[in-house]
């Protein structure tokens, strides 16, 4: 259901705009950080519904940032899709055995990002594991 509040944490500005342009579009509410840290910190002051993090940020990356958010319990259940330029099978591997709930690939797939965001949401739940 549209109306949800997701946190995209994106360094690169036209990566951002196209997410939250699309998000907005469809309904959701959205929050942008630039770096994990604004993120972390955003998350924990008002957790949202979904997180959307880059993979290759400024300062701590994606994958640190998802450990910060699962070691705490306003966040830990948080579902977390990861977002990357690397299409590479291994660095995909490794980011859905991180414990990402998703993963997208660089250039963004508009009808793919709004599937999975859909999917995530209506299951209510965290799904560690799993990836498009």
């Amino acid at each position: 259901m549209a109306g949800e509040r997701i946190l995209i944490v994106e360094d690169n500005a036209l990566n951002l705009k196209l997410l939250r342009d699309v998000l907005r579009v469809e309904g959701y509410a959205t929050v942008e950080s630039a770096t994990a840290e604004e993120g972390i910190a955003a998350a924990f002051a008002d957790p949202p519904a979904l997180v959307l993090m880059d993979i290759h940020l400024p300062g701590m990356d994606g994958v640190a940032a998802l450990r910060a958010l699962r070691d705490d319990s306003r966040t830990a259940g948080i579902p977390v899709i990861a977002v990357t330029a690397s299409a590479m099978p291994l660095e995909r591997a490794e980011i859905v055995g991180a414990g990402f709930d998703g993963c997208f690939v660089k250039p963004l797939d508009v009808d793919e990002i709004l599937d999975e965001v859909r999917h995530v949401l209506a299951r209510g739940e965290v799904r560690h594991g799993g990836s498009r």
